[in-house]
C-alpha cells in the first residue's frame, strides 16, 4: 500500500476513485430517493433521475476540461467564474430572479433551464482567491496584502448571497473563505477577528428573521412542532434509526413517500441510511475521507503555489459543505439548506462540484513526481514516433 502511494499519480486516482464512486452512488440514491415524488409530482418516476444525468454529464465535460487544463488556464478560468458569478447573483435581484422555499437564489433562464449562482461563487472564491494570493505570496505576512482584494470581493459575493435570504450558503462562503486564509498561512489574531466579526453578524441576521429563529428554537427543542419546523430533522432520524445495520435493502426507504419531503437533495443521506444502513452511511464518510486525503495531499506535496491554494481550497470547500450537511442529517446543528457534494440531486450544485474535481485533478497532474513522469512518457512517444516515421530525428 506504501509503494503504491509513493506512484506519481497516485493523488489523481485517489480524487478519481472515491469521486466516481460517490457519483454512481449518488445516481443510484437519487432515482431511488426521488421516484414517488417525481411519479405523483410529474407522472414520471425517473423525472429527477434523467435530469440529474444531464447535469452529470454537463459537469463530467467541464471537469474534464478543467483536469487537463493548465494552471495558466485555470487562473484564466478564475477571473471569469468571478466575473460570472458577480454578474449571474446580480441577475437574482432583477426580473430573472426565481424563488424557492423563501430564498431568491435562482436565475431562471427560461427553456435553458435555471441556475444558481452561488453555488459557482463557491468556485470563484476559491479559484480566483488562490490565483491573487499566489501572486502576492511574498505579502502575506502583512494583513493588508493577506485581506485585500481577497477578502473584500468574497464579502461582495457572500453579501449577495445572503440578500438573496440564503444564510446557509453564505455561511458555507465564508467558512470557505476562512479556511482559504488559513492555509496561506493568516495569523490566529486575524482568523480570530473575522470569526468575531462573522459570528456576530450570523447572530445579527438569525436574530432578525422569524424563520430562522423558529429553526434555531426547533433545533434546542427537538420534541415542539413535529409537523412544522422540525418534521424534517424527525424523518431524517427516523429513516437513519430504521435502516440498523444492513438497511432496509435498496429502494426499500419507507420516509420518501412523503414523509422526508428533501429526500433525493438535502436529506439523501437519510435514505442512504435507511436502505443501506450504517454500513453504507459508513461507506459514504469513509469516501469523503479518502477524497479530503488526496486534496490535502496534492496541496501539500504541490511545489506551484497556485496549484497548492486552488488544491487546499476546493478540498476545504467539498469537505466543509460535507461536514455541514451530515451534521444537519444527524440533528448536530439546525437545518441549513446545504446539499451533500456529489451525492445530492442538483444542476448547479452537481456542476460546480464536479469543477472542483476536476481542479483537484488538474493539480494532481502537476505534482513533481508527476509532471517528471509525463514528460518520460512524452519523449518515450516522441521516440517511437520518430522511428516508425522515415527521416524523422528524436
Amino acid at each position: 500500500m506504501v509503494e503504491w502511494l509513493a506512484h506519481p499519480q497516485a493523488s489523481f486516482f485517489l480524487v478519481l476513485a472515491p469521486a466516481v464512486l460517490l457519483l454512481g452512488l449518488g445516481t443510484l440514491m437519487v432515482l431511488s430517493a426521488s421516484s414517488v415524488y417525481a411519479e405523483v409530482r410529474f407522472d414520471d418516476a425517473y423525472y429527477f433521475l434523467k435530469r440529474h444525468i444531464v447535469f452529470l454529464v454537463l459537469g463530467g465535460l467541464a471537469a474534464w476540461v478543467l483536469a487537463t487544463s493548465s494552471p495558466q488556464r485555470l487562473k484564466i478560468v478564475g477571473w471569469i467564474t468571478l466575473v460570472g458569478a458577480f454578474g449571474a447573483q446580480l441577475a437574482t435581484f432583477t426580473s430573472l430572479g426565481w424563488a424557492k422555499n423563501g430564498n431568491k437564489n435562482w436565475v431562471d433562464l427560461g427553456v435553458l433551464g435555471r441556475i444558481q449562482p452561488s453555488e459557482f461563487a463557491k468556485l470563484a472564491i476559491v479559484l480566483w482567491g488562490a490565483d491573487v494570493l499566489a501572486r502576492k505570496h511574498k505579502l502575506l505576512d502583512q494583513p493588508r496584502h493577506l485581506i485585500v482584494p481577497f477578502v473584500p470581493v468574497s464579502v461582495l459575493l457572500i453579501g449577495l448571497v445572503v440578500l438573496q435570504r440564503d444564510l446557509g450558503t453564505g455561511m458555507v462562503l465564508g467558512a470557505i473563505v476562512l479556511a482559504v486564509l488559513w492555509y496561506v498561512g493568516a495569523s490566529w489574531k486575524v482568523l480570530g477577528s473575522m470569526v468575531a466579526v462573522v459570528g456576530a453578524a450570523v447572530g445579527a441576521l438569525v436574530i432578525t428573521n422569524g424563520h430562522r429563529m423558529d429553526r434555531i428554537l426547533g433545533f434546542l427543542n427537538p420534541d415542539a412542532d413535529p409537523l412544522g419546523v422540525n418534521h424534517q430533522p424527525i424523518r431524517a432520524l427516523m429513516a437513519l434509526a430504521s435502516g440498523g445495520w444492513w438497511g432496509l435493502g435498496l429502494g426499500a426507504s419507507r420516509q420518501k413517500w412523503g414523509g422526508l419531503v428533501e429526500s433525493h437533495t438535502d436529506y439523501v443521506l437519510a435514505v442512504i441510511g435507511e436502505e443501506l444502513g450504517l454500513v453504507g452511511t459508513l461507506a459514504v464518510l469513509a469516501l469523503f475521507l479518502v477524497l479530503g486525503y488526496a486534496g490535502f495531499r496534492i496541496a501539500m506535496r504541490s511545489d506551484i503555489l497556485f496549484c497548492r491554494f486552488a488544491a487546499g481550497g476546493v478540498t476545504s470547500w467539498l469537505m466543509i459543505q460535507a461536514l455541514v450537511n451530515i451534521m444537519v442529517v444527524l440533528r448536530m446543528v439546525p437545518v441549513l439548506g446545504v446539499p451533500l457534494p456529489l451525492l445530492s440531486y442538483g444542476g448547479s450544485a452537481l456542476i460546480a462540484n464536479l469543477c472542483a474535481i476536476g481542479i483537484l485533478l488538474a493539480c494532481a497532474r502537476q505534482e513533481p513526481a508527476a509532471r517528471a513522469l509525463a514528460g518520460r512518457r512524452k519523449r518515450r512517444r516522441a521516440l517511437q514516433v520518430s522511428a516508425v516515421v522515415p527521416g524523422r530525428r528524436g
